[in-house]
């Protein structure tokens, strides 16, 4: 059983890790857009801004609907950052409980 789910653990704690560092990438790029840094013309920058959005926006959206509406700050990358560490937290704590 621990040769299935040690891996298996690691594998979701990698893939929580990534997205994290892809909401960290859309929040600064969404920064850099938003103070005119790049321009959203060049045709690399459209591309990643796209695929920020489009990969990161369906989780966001239902946090943006509970959070309260602060004006132009946006919590809700950070209140996701924050669950999903928690998550990780939790998953590493049943691994060890599970040995």
């Amino acid at each position: 059983m621990d040769v299935v789910v040690g891996p298996l653990i690691w594998l979701v704690d990698t893939v929580i890790e990534l997205y994290i560092w892809i909401l960290i990438g859309g929040a600064i790029l969404s920064w850099l857009i938003a103070f005119n840094v790049v321009n959203t013309r060049n045709r690399f920058v459209q591309m990643a801004g796209d695929f920020l959005y489009r990969i990161t926006e369906p989780v966001l959206q239902p946090i943006r609907r509970i959070l309260p509406n602060l004006g132009g700050i946006d919590l809700s990358p950070l209140a996701l950052i924050l669950a999903l560490l928690f998550l990780q937290q939790v998953l590493a704590r049943l691994y060890v409980a599970a040995l």
